[in-house]
């Protein structure tokens, strides 16, 4: 029997260190802990590939928070049954004693297991899709009252009307409108349309 710890963070950026002293605490070395830095919306991540490829029946896998194995409903369901079903592995929720695959050893104890996994695993994606909905309803209110989201451009040169004047009359190319303005064509031109619109 083997122990192993798998741990995630969605970028590399942010910091792992609470799952790690997790791990210390079941007395496991950095060899035994797998980490990926990036998003859990399935499965194709370096190190946790690495990891399923040790697993061997009756080895042990600690993560801190279901959220850590993965962000997809479904996926969870399939790779935990995958996991704990086929491969013949326990898996142990540090932060969830419920999901301890390693307590009673019987139709009642895994029926709970695979249940409580049902709810978390649910109620962790229907909050995600809910997120991502308020972002859209946010956005969509911002434009709405005509706030401005994003980058602002930088501000129009001093001789931009002029030259755009001159171009729309055909006095000069619009190439040499935009090297005038000291501007890329593309730009000169949208900037030129945008104004037609009423930008300032």
């Amino acid at each position: 029997m083997s122990c192993y710890g798998y741990v995630r963070v969605s970028s590399a950026e942010q910091n792992e260190d609470r799952q790690l002293r997790a791990m210390a605490e079941q007395n496991l070395t950095p060899e035994q802990i797998f980490i990926d830095k990036q998003s859990g919306k399935d499965f194709d991540r370096p190190a946790y590939k690495e990891l399923n490829g040790r697993l061997r029946a009756g080895d042990i896998l600690y993560i801190l928070s279901i959220d850590r194995l993965g962000r997809n409903y479904a996926e969870i369901q399939e790779e935990w049954r995958y996991l704990t079903k086929e491969i013949g592995i326990d898996v142990v929720v540090l932060d969830m004693p419920l999901l301890d695959t390693r307590r009673e050893k019987n139709l009642l104890g895994t029926f709970m297991a695979d249940l409580i996994l049902q709810i978390l695993s649910f109620v962790a994606e229907n909050e995600r899709e809910n997120i991502r909905k308020r972002q859209a309803q946010g956005i969509a209110a911002a434009k709405a009252r005509g706030e401005h989201l994003g980058r602002r451009p930088a501000p129009l040169p001093d001789c931009f009307r002029e030259n755009v004047a001159a171009w729309q009359e055909g006095k000069i190319t619009g190439t040499e409108a935009a090297r005038r303005c000291k501007m890329p064509l593309t730009t000169f031109r949208y900037r030129a349309e945008r104004m037609k619109g009423g930008e300032k």
